[in-house]
């Protein structure tokens, strides 16, 4: 059990870092956006996961998921939010 969650912990380190690499290295706001939140998203899913393997009780199990679940909700309405106002703002410097 202990050894799953620690390769999960693992796992979910490695798509942080790999989402930390694509906001420094892509080019445009969008695109450094776009990594940022899918990698973070997926990294965050798995120490939840590796939480919900070692936690104690149901109960503990059932709050973490709900934690992760408003915290995708939150970074995908700012990340909508953030995206909108970047094509807008092109728009007005373009006329």
């Amino acid at each position: 059990m202990h050894i799953l969650a620690v390769l999960l912990c693992l796992a979910g380190a490695f798509f942080f870092l790999a989402g930390t690499a694509g906001l420094l290295r892509f080019p445009d706001s969008p695109s450094r956006l776009h990594a940022l939140t899918k990698a973070d998203n997926l990294g965050l899913g798995l120490i939840v996961l590796a939480l919900v393997v070692t936690s104690s009780s149901l109960a503990v199990a059932l709050k973490v998921i709900l934690v992760w679940l408003l915290a995708l909700a939150a970074s995908t309405s700012i990340c909508f939010l953030l995206g909108q106002s970047m094509l807008r703002q092109d728009q007005r410097q373009d006329q």
